[in-house]
């Protein structure tokens, strides 16, 4: 969903077509196609931060039940054409995970650094040319009490991060995210299957 600035007197967008860069922009965007465990949707990008924004809403569902997710985020791209001293650029992507890990990774004290090294290998891997990164990754564990229907014990991670787009192809940054999001929620790379606990092994004829 495309959000333009409204103007703060009467709330109407003022009558600007939207600008060559920030379409080229959308264009990368909408060629993205995740692998099948992702669902994307559009949602209300903010209104506030910049001219131009966008915004896409993240999911993966928990394969044992539909009304569970392994992980959920949003992907933001705030642009202004006029440039951002803050951002050194006119296009910042900011980016949102949140996802239940497994208890004994969190527990790891290099978990954060890991964490963090998802998006940022992610980026160079996918070819995302970006400055200006940063961002933070949050370790939450919680322990539930009485009748909160709720497993008893649970570990939840946040990674929250923000870079500057060197150019309109963000389909590249997409992709990079999309990247983080799977592993926070624990999934396989792409086109490696999980053997289920009834494979059999293989027999090598000794």
């Amino acid at each position: 969903m495309v959000q333009q600035r409204t103007d703060p007197v009467d709330g109407t967008a003022p009558p600007a077509p939207v600008p060559a860069e920030f379409r080229a922009a959308l264009d990368a965007l909408a060629t993205v196609r995740p692998r099948p465990e992702v669902a994307l949707e559009p949602i209300p990008a903010p209104k506030r931060l910049a001219p131009w924004s966008h915004a896409i809403g993240l999911s993966i569902a928990d394969p044992s039940d539909d009304e569970e997710e392994l992980a959920s985020g949003r992907f933001i791209v705030l642009f202004d054409p006029a440039g951002h001293d803050a951002w050194e650029g006119t296009t910042r992507c900011v980016g949102y995970v949140s996802a239940s890990t497994d208890s004994e990774m969190v527990d790891d004290s290099m978990f954060s650094e890991v964490a963090w090294s998802w998006l940022t290998e992610a980026l160079v891997a996918c070819g995302a040319d970006h400055h200006a990164v940063g961002g933070t990754v949050t370790r939450t564990a919680s322990t539930r009490f009485g009748s909160i229907a709720a497993p008893e014990h649970s570990v939840d991670v946040e990674i929250r991060a923000s870079w500057t787009a060197e150019g309109t192809d963000l389909d590249r940054h997409l992709t990079a995210f999309l990247d983080v999001l799977a592993n926070a929620a624990g999934l396989p790379p792409t086109g490696v299957h999980l053997l289920g606990a009834s494979a059999q092994p293989v027999d090598s004829g000794a």
